[in-house]
């Protein structure tokens, strides 16, 4: 059987994907408010096991699951171009999940607990009979509790030495993980055709285009807001002002979105998402202050 080259392999794990559970990982290591010294080791173990371990893992189950849907709406990508040919898309994918369930015992009960629940929705999310992503409400609430929450909380309990995080920080993550529901939304609009024809019941094609957008947009602000309320509530204005001015740009870009989401979708992703996440980072310096007993 031919073997795939090392560069179709590559962009079956889709390394642009490894970013915000890789972030969401470095936000709960902040939001601990643990002093680094001699965790490094683990907070590297922690952000490689999110990114190039299990979510890559994710994105070889899916495009192996997907791949007659990406025959009608990608089918450049490796799998259907056949670059990955025969099965070797679904050895891969197991392969990494073993290697991200080895690399997990590394960082302790909390770590290899937070790996096995990721690669456990990675594989509901796209294998039958499962299949969250059949429908979009379930399918991005699962993308979302891995992607944030599970990567946030992993990495503040990590850091404390496997207690759990405090519920600030538990409020948090399960915030932001809302949010993510509305921006995985984003990735359905370029393949509404194809998501019709297979019978994939995404928010755009449960809700029409239109309608999907605006709920996208409400999915990514409200939380957001929930967050500039308890920054507040917590004596972290500065902290809120931030996040606030974070959401306003946001708010300012998602009327070029709604005006064509299909054409805009990847466009907001490119320049909207990267505030989401910066608010992130900074709701996790707040926490950090907090617990480090710095007064605003």
């Amino acid at each position: 059987m031919a073997r795939p080259s090392l560069l179709s392999v590559t962009e079956l794990f889709k390394p642009i994907t490894w970013f915000p559970p890789m972030w969401a990982f470095a936000c709960g290591v902040v939001a601990s408010g643990v002093a680094m010294e001699d965790r490094w080791g683990l907070a590297l173990v922690g952000v490689a096991l999110a990114g190039p371990l299990v979510c890559a893992t994710s994105q070889a189950v899916n495009d192996w699951f997907d791949r007659h849907v990406d025959a009608i709406n990608e089918p450049h990508r490796p799998i259907p171009s056949g670059r990955i040919p025969g099965r070797w898309g679904l050895y891969l994918a197991l392969a990494w999940t073993a290697l991200s369930l080895l690399v997990a015992t590394l960082l302790g009960p909390w770590g290899f607990g937070a790996a096995a629940l990721g690669l456990l929705l990675a594989w509901a999310y796209s294998a039958p009979p499962v299949r969250l992503k059949q429908n979009g409400w379930w399918g991005n609430a699962a993308c979302g509790i891995s992607y944030e929450g599970i990567a946030w909380i992993t990495g503040a309990a990590v850091m404390a030495g496997g207690s759990m995080p405090h519920g600030q920080s538990l409020a948090l993550a399960m915030l932001y993980s809302a949010a993510t529901h509305g921006i995985m939304t984003l990735n359905d609009f370029k393949a509404v055709t194809g998501d019709r024809q297979m019978g994939v019941r995404s928010l755009p094609v449960q809700l029409g285009v239109d309608r999907a957008a605006r709920v996208a947009c409400w999915i990514m602000v409200v939380p957001q807001w929930a967050v500039i309320a308890l920054l507040i509530q917590w004596q972290q204005p500065w902290h809120a002002l931030t996040v606030a001015a974070l959401l306003l740009m946001q708010v300012f870009l998602m009327r070029r979105f709604m005006q064509d989401p299909t054409a805009h979708a990847r466009w907001y992703s490119g320049f909207g998402v990267p505030l989401l996440v910066a608010g992130m980072m900074v709701s996790a310096f707040a926490l950090r202050a907090i617990t480090q007993g710095l007064q605003p």
